[in-house]
């Protein structure tokens, strides 16, 4: 067992790192590319191009990572992530940006993205139990959420800093892609220390990896993958980097107080993630999914509509301690009604499908705010598709049960 374990707390820690470079670069992301001159439209299809350059990329790296090797397929991931950082710092040519924002892996929302979810929780799903799989992936939520919290506080604060110290905005922006780009190289590092253990079974057939290794579940995955590319489309709306420059068109707030706003909101979400094992095990997954989901997009509706700042944080913060609890069930319901030898398509088809729906909204969004009448209209598209997801998710999969709580009766 001590190869696994060395291996889950490697997972861990290569999450932590990654998701606290995501928050401390999405922060500033927007407010780097219009301090180069940018307009809000151009920004928002920027955002919808990395999203749709990380649907190609991870279908690639997530179906080939059991036939390949997962390390390799998490340390090209890691590279990209460097790729990303270094093209975007160096340069102010939009075409180049571009292809940074396809190619590189790079997180307009805070949130996870690229390949490396997939392949981390096929290879966690390995080391755990079933009937611990659902808390295990809680805790590796709420590590993640409190390293996107940490990370959006450091990169407010590390912003102010510079720009005290006497560098314009567009360079103390710039500084913390170079922050990003350097821990894509500690990433591939860790990567190389993780044992033959997380690599999957040499035992597929040939068929199953011609079909993007789903065979028995392709049906239930493709239904599932709807439904999560509804709620991400939704989602995409709202990608942190576009509600932190809401907030600043808004209400004009500063780099260091967006920082400390999306610090407490993720600390709150990670939390939730915990919270949602208790409430899991009493009403099961699906239910843990929808009911606590419903209610954080009524929130989500409201925020627009407070009248000061302090009131839109409230409510967004308040929002944010439900939001997360559908994440860990949703996550740990797909792997449960798989096979074990889907898993690892199953979640990066999942994933991706999520990618997919996201893509789009966030261009739309960046229409949406370059008008001023109409900035706050994607939070009221968000939380509308995501109350019309929850309960169409409901009404398909209420009646299929996983394993364990099969075995409660």
């Amino acid at each position: 067992m001590a190869p696994l374990k060395r291996d889950i707390y490697l997972l861990f820690s290569t999450r932590i790192l990654r998701l606290f470079a995501y928050g401390f670069l999405s922060v500033t992301l927007a407010l780097y590319l219009t301090a180069l001159g940018l307009s809000e439209q151009i920004v928002g299809l920027l955002f919808t191009l990395a999203l749709a350059g990380d649907v190609i990329i991870s279908l690639w790296i997530t179906t080939s990572a059991d036939r390949i090797g997962r390390r390799r397929m998490l340390q090209l991931g890691s590279l990209l992530i460097v790729l990303a950082g270094a093209i975007l710092a160096s340069t102010g040519e939009l075409l180049l940006i571009g292809i940074a924002a396809v190619v590189g892996v790079i997180s307009p929302s805070g949130y996870e993205i690229g390949p490396f979810l997939s392949i981390e929780q096929a290879a966690l799903s390995q080391c755990v139990r079933d009937d611990r799989r659902t808390r295990v992936f809680a805790w590796y939520n709420l590590v993640g959420s409190f390293a996107t919290a940490l990370g959006a506080l450091a990169s407010g604060g590390f912003v102010q800093a510079l720009q005290h110290a006497g560098l314009t905005e567009l360079s103390s922006y710039r500084s913390t892609l170079l922050v990003y780009a350097s821990v894509g190289f500690v990433l591939a590092a860790l990567f190389l220390c993780l044992s033959p253990a997380v690599e999957a079974p040499q035992t597929r057939s040939r068929v199953a990896r011609h079909q993007l290794g789903l065979h028995r579940s392709r049906k239930t995955v493709v239904k599932l993958s709807g439904f999560f590319a509804l709620d991400a489309f939704a989602g995409g709306f709202i990608v942190q980097g576009i509600v932190a420059y809401w907030f600043y068109l808004k209400f004009d707030v500063e780099p260091i107080v967006l920082g400390s706003i999306f610090f407490g909101a993720n600390m709150l979400a990670g939390l939730s993630a915990l919270l949602a094992v208790r409430i899991a095990a009493r009403i099961g997954l699906i239910r843990t999914m929808v009911f606590t989901h419903i209610p954080s997009n009524i929130l989500l509706i409201l925020v627009p509509l407070m009248p000061s700042l302090t009131a839109a944080v409230a409510v967004l913060l308040v929002r944010f301690s439900i939001s997360q609890m559908d994440v860990p069930t949703r996550q740990s319901y797909t792997m449960a009604i798989v096979s074990p030898d889907e898993r690892s398509a199953a979640s990066g088809v999942t994933t991706i499908a999520r990618s997919v729906g996201a893509m789009i909204s966030p261009s739309l969004s960046g229409q949406l705010l370059a008008i001023p009448a109409l900035i706050g209209v994607p939070f009221f598209l968000a939380g509308s598709l995501k109350i019309a997801y929850d309960l169409l998710l409901y009404r398909a999969f209420h009646a299929i049960k996983p394993s364990e709580e099969l075995s409660k009766g």
